[in-house]
Order: C-alpha cells, then sequence, then structure tokens
C-alpha cells in the first residue's frame, strides 16, 4: 500500500446515485488474476458501448478530467456485491480517493484495506464540489489526511472523519498485514516470554 498524507488532484464527477460494484467491475471480470491491471476493465460496460466503443458522453473518457485521482459521487457509492475487485479496479485506474456522502458499507471497509481513501462529506457539501466542477473541470482538491480536511481553491473546506487505525495505516503505507508484520518484534518478544 502506498503511503497517503496528502493528494492534490482533479475530480472525475460521476453525477449519479447507487453506483453499484457491477458498474465498477462487472462480473465477468473477477476471474482475471490480480496482477492483470482491473483499472483496464473500469466502468467497461458503463463507459463502452456495445461494439467496445468509448461512449464520449462518459466522464471518464472526456480528456478534461484525465489524470484525475479522486472520483466525486453521489450517494450510496460501490453498493451492490461485495467484490473486492471493485476496489481494485479504481485503485489501479488510478484513484486514490472517492467523495461521497454515502457508500456502500462492504465498499467502504475494503477500500480502507486497499489504500483506496473513501470519504464522507454531507450532502450540500458534495452538491457544492460538484458545482464547482461543473464551473470549472480542471477544479483540483487538496485533501489532507492528517489535517482531514478536502480544500478546493479559497471557496470550499470541509472535515472528514476516518478511524484512527486506518488513518494510520494510510500515513505509513501499510495494509492490515503489513501492519501485524511491523509489530513482528513484539510478537516474537511475547512468544519468547510466555512460550520459555
Amino acid at each position: 500500500m502506498e503511503k497517503f498524507e496528502t493528494l492534490q488532484s482533479l475530480m472525475l464527477p460521476l453525477d449519479k446515485v447507487n453506483i453499484d460494484t457491477d458498474q465498477i467491475l462487472p462480473a465477468r471480470y473477477l476471474q482475471k488474476p490480480r496482477a492483470n491491471n482491473f483499472g483496464n476493465y473500469l466502468f467497461q460496460d458503463v463507459r463502452h458501448d456495445e461494439n467496445g466503443l468509448k461512449r464520449p458522453e462518459f466522464v471518464l473518457n472526456q480528456d478534461q478530467y484525465a489524470g484525475a485521482k479522486i472520483v466525486l459521487a453521489k450517494d450510496n457509492f460501490g453498493c451492490g456485491s461485495s467484490r473486492e475487485h471493485a476496489v481494485w479496479a479504481l485503485y489501479d485506474g488510478g484513484f486514490r480517493a472517492v467523495i461521497a456522502p454515502s457508500f456502500g458499507d462492504i465498499f467502504f471497509n475494503n477500500a480502507l484495506k486497499n489504500g483506496l481513501l473513501p470519504i464522507r462529506l454531507g450532502q450540500s457539501d458534495v452538491s457544492q464540489l460538484f458545482s464547482l466542477t461543473q464551473q470549472n473541470a480542471g477544479t483540483k482538491v487538496v485533501i489532507d489526511l492528517l489535517a482531514q480536511t478536502v480544500v478546493a481553491n479559497s471557496v470550499f473546506k470541509a472535515s472528514f472523519e476516518i478511524d484512527k487505525f486506518s488513518k494510520q495505516c494510510f500515513l505509513e503505507g501499510l495494509d492490515e498485514l503489513g501492519y501485524t508484520l511491523s509489530l513482528l518484534p513484539q510478537i516474537e518478544a511475547f512468544e519468547k516470554k510466555r512460550f520459555s
């Protein structure tokens, strides 16, 4: 997992509620190995027409959002099935954070465990960010994990919550296994004392 302290990026505005994990990554790609780069299949069926051609109206296909690392979404992002692959697809597609008023619970937890920062902001804050993006697609947002803030230009600032353990893992670039391994000296000392 990569360390995450601050991120400055464009936002990719997905102006739709209930974007489910099957839209993010269709089920037929679940059998692919992790090494395949799931970003290649991100929003495959929404992004392309029945002939495999890119739909120009879909935001991920629009040049002004190229390089965006933050997804801006509406309510209930990542609802539906529990596939961790949807998080992998977003991460492999270059995204490091998703801002939305609410998330599917399993998606939210999978995101935290895989280095994709899910940020819950209030409806009015999310609406304001959508307005800023509509006025200027080049609007950049700064996410500061240490301060737990989202800032856009000089006109927007909001705070977000994150549990202490997840925050520590992001700041140190550790997944749960990496965190456990970081405690190996203490674990070995305990075992030596306990079982000797």
